[in-house]
């Protein structure tokens, strides 16, 4: 008879024809795969020249792929003569064993990336088939190998895994290698659909941020190098003080705040400026603030002034407080530039101080002094607006399917490896 333990080894979900499969096995990833680590290259035989061989270092492994020369910085080698046994092909497995991601940076190596060499404290996985190697790939991932790494990684300085632990490592396997193909297939499938709307992501992201060079003058410029048609003339140049007045909401001191939700009013500190609130404030000090002092208007923007500067929300007119000093609005009336149009001006803002140096907080004379160009004519404030509004609601639709597909995934790998640990 099966043990009560052995029965627990299998998935919530199998594909109907290996339902009758029986139990996986737990085996530790050296009965898979054989691991190979990377060579100590000495400092004087690496250089920059890209005619040599290229390196593969855990700096370049990164959310499944490789890092390549325009993300970051690429090592070769001259001479590889006796280091045949440190090259990659396709379809090896790399894993970064240091640093603060240790054992959660992992690739596939493609063929672009093939016949690189490993270097030291970089794992490199080699398997007897293509879909053993990805369905290692899709463990390796997970986050079972991630609790795995946190167990046995005992250093107090910078993190690391050994190769000996690696191969230790114990995996759920499928006794039917048909099973393994067809996860390993599945998911790979489901990698393949992300990597495109990633992709996607980033082409969309890429045209935004050429569109704005386009529709805002350059530096230098009184005009922009496009010009929506019927719209001509020089773009007026004027400083923010000279168009509103920078303004904040009244203090809330912390004894004035709770954790409560419950009919209170969500107060926005700079750490959770965009996003969930952690503290509230009562409604009545809400309205008494409210009526007596400075508070946006709908449609301002607010602007964080502290932490990441220049991040912007725009305030849409839901009952909420915003945190003085460290979130701020440039109030005015609308009359010389429409907030819609501000909101995308104020992203093509270099937030800087006056000699050029990074702005640690953001001053209210920080805010008044910055300059800015704009049409006089509203309706082309308008219609850049509106063709840039329609670009970031593509934007965040393909964001929005991208998270989908990733919890999608995230569900999925969960139904068809077995729970350890249960």
């Amino acid at each position: 008879l099966m043990s009560k333990e052995n029965q627990k080894i299998v998935p919530a979900y199998r594909f109907p024809e290996f339902e009758n499969d029986g139990v996986w096995e737990i085996i530790p990833l050296e009965q898979k795969v054989k691991l190979v680590s990377g060579y100590a290259f000495k400092s004087h035989e690496i250089s920059e020249d890209d005619s040599g061989i290229p390196l593969i270092r855990g700096i370049n492994i990164t959310e499944g792929y490789i890092r390549h020369k325009t993300d970051i910085d690429r090592f070769y080698l001259g001479d590889t003569k006796g280091l045949e046994k440190y090259y990659v092909k396709e379809n090896d497995l790399v894993i970064g064993m240091d640093g603060s991601k240790v054992g959660k940076n992992s690739a596939l190596i493609t063929k672009r990336d093939s016949n690189s060499l490993l270097i030291q404290r970089v794992a490199r996985l080699r398997a007897d088939n293509t879909e053993t190697i990805q369905f290692v790939f899709q463990l390796i991932k997970s986050s079972l190998f991630h609790r795995y790494v946190d167990q046995v990684n005992t250093s107090s300085g910078i993190p690391h895994i050994s190769s000996k632990q690696i191969n230790g490592f114990e995996i759920p396997f499928p006794t039917n290698q048909k099973e393994v193909e067809k996860i390993a297939n599945c998911l790979s499938s489901l990698d393949d659909l992300i990597g495109a709307e990633s992709d996607k992501l980033d082409q969309l992201k890429d045209h935004k941020k050429g569109l704005l060079q386009q529709l805002f003058p350059a530096e230098g410029e009184t005009v922009p190098t496009y010009r929506f048609p019927n719209y001509n003339g020089e773009w007026i140049k004027k400083s923010l003080g000279q168009i509103g007045k920078p303004l904040m909401c009244k203090r809330i001191f912390k004894e004035q705040t709770t954790t409560d939700s419950n009919k209170n009013i969500p107060f926005f500190k700079i750490g959770t400026f965009g996003k969930e609130p952690d503290a509230y404030i009562p409604l009545d000090l809400f309205e008494e603030f409210k009526r007596k002092f400075s508070y946006p208007n709908v449609g301002d923007i607010l602007i964080s002034a502290s932490g990441t500067i220049g991040r912007l929300v725009v305030y849409n007119g839901e009952d909420a407080y915003y945190q003085d000093s460290n979130i701020v609005w440039l109030g005015h009336d609308e009359s010389e530039v429409l907030n819609s149009f501000l909101y995308y001006i104020y992203a093509t803002l270099n937030w800087q101080t006056s000699d050029g140096g990074v702005i640690k907080r953001l001053y209210n004379s920080n805010i008044k002094e910055m300059e800015i160009f704009f049409p006089k004519e509203k309706k082309e404030q308008q219609k850049i607006a509106d063709c840039l509004s329609s670009l970031d609601d593509l934007i965040g639709a393909e964001s929005d399917k991208l998270d989908q597909l990733k919890d999608h995934k995230k569900g999925l790998m969960q139904q068809l490896f077995p729970n350890l640990n249960t």
